[in-house]
């Protein structure tokens, strides 16, 4: 989840007057005009975000430890300290942050020292999976361009929570998995990847949200795999990914 009633998409998206951003490993030390070959890369620093049982978090790790992703998952953060996902951080042996939203004042006060806390870990890429807060510019604006979330429909079509049961209801004879950019309002980031699977007559919100999730734990590490290579390009709303190389 990216952004709420009180949450407004025009404070928390950067000016466009802000130049697009190129998506690089290490961005900082590689010019924009060469992307360095895998070979070449340290690996990308990513933290995790999310809510609930963190299959997706898991897929991720699983894939960046077969050497599928050059990179290293260096955080977890998770507003639920009694989620599944913790659990699965302590077994793997990543480093979580833990909050209860409700001991900060606002949004923006434990958001703050989430950056302050992401700062300290370097951390290069941010990604959104099943993270369940809305978030403010406080956490969008330093990371415009290196913050993605996983969304479970063909976005732009049914943004928000409960999106597999919104597009079953629907009557859709199509849905599937979005990763996008996120921008600051809700699920209205550019698109970096979509896959499509079908509705089967026959399909229930269990059943359909299980084919979406196995969907799922497919397109995110290559997603992440595409950004950790330097291959993803970000100008406007405009996202190109190199392959074949």
């Amino acid at each position: 989840m990216t952004a709420g009633r009180d949450s407004a998409a025009d404070k928390a998206k950067p000016a466009s007057s802000q130049p697009s951003p190129t998506i690089l490993p290490n961005s900082a030390q590689q010019p924009a005009a060469s992307t360095p070959q895998r070979q070449a890369l340290q690996p990308l620093k990513i933290a995790v975000f999310a809510s609930g049982s963190g299959s997706n978090f898991q897929a991720l790790v699983e894939a960046i430890r077969e050497q599928a992703i050059p990179a290293e998952l260096s955080l977890l953060v998770c507003d639920k300290p009694a989620a599944r996902v913790v659990q699965r951080a302590e077994a793997l042996g990543v480093p979580s942050f833990l909050f209860d939203p409700k001991a900060y004042a606002s949004r923006e006060a434990y958001e703050e020292e989430i950056v302050g806390r992401l700062r300290e870990e370097g951390v290069e890429l941010i990604v959104l999976a099943g993270y369940m807060r809305l978030i403010t510019a406080t956490l969008v604006e330093p990371y415009y361009g290196r913050m993605i979330n996983i969304h479970p429909a063909l976005l732009p079509s049914f943004p928000g929570v409960r999106a597999i049961r919104q597009a079953l209801e629907y009557g859709v004879k199509q849905t599937g998995v979005t990763v996008h950019f996120v921008d600051g309002g809700m699920d209205s980031g550019p698109i970096i990847a979509q896959r499509t699977l079908e509705v089967r007559d026959d399909d229930t919100e269990d059943s359909l949200a299980e084919r979406v999730h196995a969907v799922e734990h497919e397109l995110l590490p290559q997603t992440v795999r595409w950004i950790a290579e330097g291959r993803v390009t970000l100008n406007d709303r405009k996202v190109t990914i190199r392959l074949g190389d």
